[in-house]
């Protein structure tokens, strides 16, 4: 009888050290899974935390980057409004059947083309490490819109006036002219001859059309450039 209740008594024990040993494993277990998550949670923040600083970064990289496209882009407007002011000073002079030194300056000032570059190592950066990174989808848009559309319009109508410059200029500039100081001045050899020549108006009428079209581009590319300073100045704030 003795041995009997020993027996429960040891049966007791074994089955209370089993409890005690499955709630601390699960508690070990517990422990762990808590660790991981809060490991998971730090490394969660710590990428953010990246991406944050290099969002911020690489925005200020674009700001800068557009901020001398801005100069760029109204310097050659000026330039392009200033030599289609010019050439309507040419043909109205010529209308009168005056064939000065003046003519020659001012078909100097006209006969060139512009090149311009724009500077993209900000958005080149970004598009190679995903411009998703940026939290604001809308100045993603926007971005890609002035750089794959707005630029490419805004270079190829400066192309178009340098593409005018070398076909249809200087094969006239070789054959008629004595002089060529480009940006300064050009002579032709007879004047009155060069000017009484109607398919020599047509050539000023042609290029002073392909100015405008890069007017109209470069001033569209103007006002996208002032929306997106807006829109980075509110970000970098």
């Amino acid at each position: 009888m003795i041995s009997f209740f020993r027996k429960i008594r040891q049966k007791l024990l074994i089955q209370n050290r089993l409890t005690k040993y499955i709630a601390y494993a699960l508690g070990e277990i517990a422990l762990v899974m808590i660790g991981i998550l809060l490991a998971l949670q730090v490394n969660n923040w710590n990428e953010n935390r990246k991406a944050q600083i290099f969002e911020r970064e690489i925005l200020y990289l674009i700001d800068q980057n557009l901020s001398r496209d801005s100069v760029l882009i109204s310097i050659e407007l000026q330039n392009a409004i200033l030599s289609n002011q010019i050439t309507d000073s040419i043909l109205n002079q010529v209308e009168l059947g005056i064939y000065d030194e003046q003519l020659n300056i001012w078909m100097g000032k006209v006969i060139k083309f512009e090149r311009f570059k724009s500077q993209t190592s900000g958005f080149e950066v970004l598009k190679s490490k995903g411009i998703d990174l940026l939290s604001d989808k809308q100045l993603q848009v926007d971005l890609i819109n002035y750089y794959d559309v707005i630029l490419f319009r805004v270079y190829q109508s400066i192309l178009d006036v340098e593409d005018s410059f070398n076909v249809d200029w200087i094969p006239v500039v070789k054959s008629e002219f004595n002089d060529f100081d480009y940006e300064d001045r050009l002579e032709p050899r007879n004047p009155k001859e060069f000017f009484e020549n109607p398919s020599h108006i047509v050539l000023f009428k042609i290029f002073q059309d392909n100015r405008q079209g890069s007017i109209g581009r470069m001033e569209t590319a103007l006002k996208e450039l002032t929306g997106l300073k807006s829109q980075l100045k509110g970000q970098l704030e």
